[in-house]
């Protein structure tokens, strides 16, 4: 199958069209990297030319609300409308676990308005759900951080490696369409604030970690299980220590 990427060049992009690659599969990667924009439209209906299934893992340049909604729902109406001349037959976008339970939060806010998008269009689609990477962690402890201290709060999480995010989507991607969700997570579940700690003391930090209900994540108001998938998830392999330890090597 040709099986386009959106977002190949990228952390899980790159990891999906190597994946399809090893299984015999013409996988593209597709991005400004690669001459395709799906803000402009440039290119778009060059590379889906003869697709198949089109993969969107695509992300936002900003994160501010109003930007990451036009982005993602500008992208996202550009590819639904190529794809639909191309008759792809087979449209698959990854979001996050959670991204229907957090409206405070405009990047979640813009995920979902991309997700009702394809699941309007028409075209046979799929939507992969996933948990937070262990690459974006110190990420989270990161926008957390005011000084010295680090606030979060005592929700579960359940975050898994890249790689296996990518595994994931390169199987729905070789699937038949779900026309649903399907949620991916890592194996083991954490406090937040736990993992917190955990995080900075494996690389020696200094900053003291406070456990605090109201912590925002992201501006956004968590629940006990906010980011947490629900029973029937597809449950990855990488354990965090795991992880850590080919990551080390």
């Amino acid at each position: 199958m040709k099986i386009v990427v959106v977002g190949g060049s990228g952390l899980i992009g790159s990891k999906v069209v190597h994946n399809l690659g090893e299984q015999g599969h013409e996988a593209v990667a597709a991005s400004p990297k690669t001459g395709v924009n799906t803000l402009t439209g440039d290119g778009v209906a060059e590379v889906l030319d003869g697709a198949d299934v089109v993969v969107d893992v695509s992300n936002s340049p900003s994160f501010e609300d109003a930007a990451v909604r036009e982005f993602f729902e500008t992208s996202t109406r550009t590819l639904l409308a190529a794809a639909a001349t191309a008759g792809v037959g087979h449209h698959v976008v990854l979001s996050i676990v959670g991204s229907d339970r957090l409206p405070d939060s405009g990047y979640m806010r813009a995920k979902v308005a991309q997700e009702k998008l394809v699941a309007a269009s028409g075209l046979p689609y799929s939507v992969v759900h996933a948990t937070q990477f262990f690459e974006f962690v110190q990420g989270i402890v990161d926008a957390a951080t005011d000084g010295d201290t680090v606030r979060l709060a005592p929700v579960f999480i359940q975050p898994m490696a890249a790689d296996d995010v990518a595994t994931e989507v390169t199987a729905v991607a070789v699937g038949a369409p779900v026309n649903g969700v399907v949620e991916i997570a890592g194996p083991e579940q954490f406090r937040l604030d736990e993992l917190g700690r955990s995080v900075l003391a494996a690389r020696d930090d200094s900053r003291a970690v406070v456990t605090d209900p109201d912590a925002r994540y992201f501006g956004a108001t968590l629940g006990v299980r906010s980011l947490v998938p629900a029973d029937g998830a597809r449950i990855a392999a990488t354990r965090l220590d795991e992880w850590r330890a080919r990551t080390a090597r």
